[in-house]
Formats: structure tokens, sequence, C-alpha cells
């Protein structure tokens, strides 16, 4: 029998991860130091306890992106979608679960897996070196010995503070017939062109009201335990700005110098800017827009933004006290520390939001060491699937100087291919465009893993 590889953390990443090295024949430890250390979230000692929500969210695999995920995860063996299925409640369309009953399934066949030894208790700061290959699936709400000694390698801020999130919007959800494209003052950033930015204007009418629209929105209340947490002063939430002033906004985020409008000849009052987020070009950031504001109201309120009536976003803006990692910067394409190889990361400790997508980094992290131990070539899933595309994102396709957590879309993927268009028929958008991007995923995910069988 071969060397086990230690799983620290029994969350949904840990668990998924744990489940994929089993499967393959690698024998795990599994390190959860519940019921020895507890969290300010969590309330039993099960594995995969969901702590927020009992919804794995929309399971349409053809016109969903978190859909697409479960499907693909499914026809990789999945612990946590079998389980889920198996404990699944009614909610339309949406795939939510029994949380007890979910979490007893998860807990009970791995603890009786006969290559599983679960060990109860905190790994305080790194691993011990005798372990040479390590899966870290700590989650949001890591120890803070381990997120210290991870800190200490990495060199990156351990960020267990309020870190305010700014919005993304979907770059073919905005109108170039009001916006446009360019850098202040035309300067080029580094790999720049000197069109570097979108640039969306406001009127002193417009500007004023959306003022208004943002400092009356119902913003989000902390929880108990959050409270003592301070903001990072280098990304304070926008209406916390314009609580300082009508005018703050406009001479910080939103000052409209060095920009010429090519649409009008009239100098705009205000301009907020939205800068690539993604190495595809299909993502962009609203710089300095970071919010508490409620979801419902970021929507209605960032629509107000001429340009961006129509905005379709890939992550709306928040809060978190949270801890994550600069993944792009410091993981490999195989999610290894780079200062430390024998260090794998997974779950939303990488920097991915949501239950079902810090599974899916559990399921691939498990995936890669287990052929790593068994001597076999890492082939990570193409690009072009809810997997691939995930992975892509956090070990370098997102953007390292903005990272922040990210929810699976199809923003994230390479665009699909269209056929030409014949003369009368309609541009391909919407629920059929999202069609494309799933088929072409699901028949490239059947290609990678029957070629991983043959192996």
């Amino acid at each position: 029998m071969s060397t086990p590889v230690h799983v620290i953390g029994a969350g949904l990443a840990g668990s998924e991860a744990a489940w994929q090295l089993v499967a393959a024949g690698v024998p795990v430890v599994l390190h959860e130091m519940r019921p020895m250390r507890g969290t300010e979230a969590h309330h039993t000692d099960g594995f995969a306890e969901l702590v927020c929500s009992n919804s794995f969210r929309s399971d349409d695999a053809m016109h969903n992106a978190v859909g697409l995920l479960h499907e693909e995860m499914r026809r990789c063996g999945s612990l946590i979608l079998r389980h889920a299925d198996a404990h699944k409640v009614p909610a339309g369309g949406a795939l939510a679960v029994d949380r007890d009953g979910f979490s007893a399934g998860v807990t009970a066949e791995l603890a009786n897996h006969p290559l599983v030894t679960v060990e109860r208790g905190e790994i305080a700061g790194l691993p011990p070196e005798a372990w040479d290959s390590v899966i870290v699936a700590t989650g949001p709400l890591t120890s803070p010995a381990l997120a210290e000694a991870v800190r200490g390698l990495t060199g990156e801020a351990e960020l267990a503070f309020f870190d305010a999130i700014a919005p993304i919007i979907h770059r073919e959800s905005i109108d170039f017939g009001t916006a446009w494209f360019q850098s202040r003052y035309d300067k080029p950033g580094p790999g720049g062109t000197g069109k570097d930015y979108i640039n969306c204007p406001m009127s002193k009418e417009e500007y004023e009201a959306f003022i208004r629209e943002l400092l009356a929105a119902p913003k989000t209340e902390f929880k108990d335990w959050e409270k003592d947490t301070p903001y990072f002063d280098g990304c304070l939430p926008i209406e916390v700005m314009a609580e300082r002033g009508p005018d703050t906004l406009r001479w910080g985020p939103m000052k409209p110098v060095g920009l010429t409008n090519p649409h009008s000849d009239r100098r705009p009052w205000a301009v907020v800017q939205l800068r690539q987020d993604n190495a595809l070009g299909t993502l962009f950031n609203m710089v300095g827009f970071q919010t508490k504001m409620k979801y419902a109201e970021q929507v209605r309120v960032f629509r107000m933004i001429p340009g961006l009536q129509d905005a379709e976003f890939a992550r709306l803006g928040g809060l978190h006290r949270n801890t994550f990692i600069n993944s792009p910067r410091v993981l490999d394409p195989t999610l290894r520390l780079k200062a430390m190889p024998r260090l794998r990361f997974a779950g939303q400790v990488t920097g991915v939001e949501g239950y079902v997508e810090s599974a899916a980094i559990g399921l691939l992290a498990g995936r890669m060491a287990a052929a790593e131990r068994l001597g076999q070539a890492i082939v990570p899933p193409p690009v072009t699937t809810a997997l691939g595309a995930l992975l892509s994102h956090i070990t370098g396709g997102g953007a390292a100087e903005t990272f922040q957590p990210m929810n699976v879309n199809f923003g994230l993927f390479p665009p699909p291919e269209i056929p030409e268009r014949q003369p009368g028929q309609k541009k391909v958008k919407g629920r059929d465009r999202k069609s494309l991007y799933s088929e072409r995923a699901l028949a490239d995910l059947d290609l990678w893993l029957g070629r991983r069988a043959a192996a």
C-alpha cells in the first residue's frame, strides 16, 4: 500500500479530495479539528457541514454554469454530488439538500472506508515535514496558526479582515454606444495599450441621483462574530467613501480627468471605470466599487450608470471575513504551493466562492494528488469545461492584482465557436449561447475522462 496523503479539513473540499484519493486506491489521513477546536460558524463535528445555506444553486446543466459544474462532477464520481442527489429536497430548479442527512451520509461513507483514517485535532502551523503530500482544505475559517504559517511561506497577506469586493461584469453586456475604451491620459500600464479601461460617463444630474440611491440602499448586516474585524484601509466600500461628502467619489475612483468621450463633446461630470479581470478579456471589474449593498440593490443602483443599464454580473460585490490565498500568484497549475510543493490547496482557501466550487477544487486536488502518488501524469481538465475554467482562473487566468473569490460563470470560459449567421438569422445569445458552452464542455470532459482512463 502506498504512503497516505494527508487531507487537512473535512468540509466539502476536503471530503471530496479524500474520496477522489481513495477511489484511486490511495490511502488518506483525514484531519478535522472539530470538535476539539470549534469555529464561529459550525455547529456540529460532521463532515461537509453546510453552514450558510442548504442550496447548491441551479441544477440546469445546459443553461447555467453551476448546473454544468454539477453534471461534470457527477461524471467524475463526486461524493458530494452523489450525497446531494440522495438527500435533495424540493427547490424548483435548484439542488437543495437536507443538511443533516447530507452531512451524515458523507461522514459515514468516509469514516467507514478502509483506506480512510480520521484524526481529530488542529494542525497548528505547517504540517510535519514527514508528510510528503498534503491537501490543505481548511476553508474561509482556517485556524490562525495554520493561516499564519502559510502567510509566512507565501509572503502574501493572509486577508483575515473585511475585504470589500467589487462587482464583475460580463463585457458583452456593456453598451459601447455609451462606454468606450481608454486609459487616463492614454497611458499604457504594464502589458497595456493606453486603452486598458472601459469608461462609463455620468452627467452632474446622473451622478447626484446615483449618490442618493447609493447612500439610501439597504446594506449588509454583520454577524456578531464579524463585527470587530476592521476594513482593509485600501479597500473601503464605495458607500463609506460617499458618506464623506458628495464629491468624494468624483475625485476618487470616479474622477473625470484625462479622458475624451468619443460619443460626445460634453465633458463628463464623473466617470466609472472598469478594468479587465481575466486573461480572456470577457470579465471586467468595477474599479473602486467595493460595496456592502444588498445584492438586489447592487443590480438596481449600478444599472443606473450609463453604459451599464443592461449589465449582467458575473459576481456582485460584498464583504467577507475571509482567509484565502492569492492563488494566481502562489499556486502552480496543479494546485501546489510554489514555495512548498508538498502542500496542495483546495476549496474556498484557493479563492473560489460557493459550496459546489469548493468541492470541485477538492475533486481536482484529490485527483491530482492521487496521480502524483501513483506516478501518473497529471492532466488538468480542458479550459472549455467548468472544472477546467475554474482551475485556470485560480491558477493564472485571474488577475493577481485584483484577485478575489469567484463563483463559476460562463465568463471564465473561452467563447464558443458560433456558426456564421445566414441572412435573416438571429444572433445566437442568451440560453442558446449558454447551451453551446455546455455542450462543448460535456463533450470535452468525456474525452478528458476517457483519456485519463486509458493512461
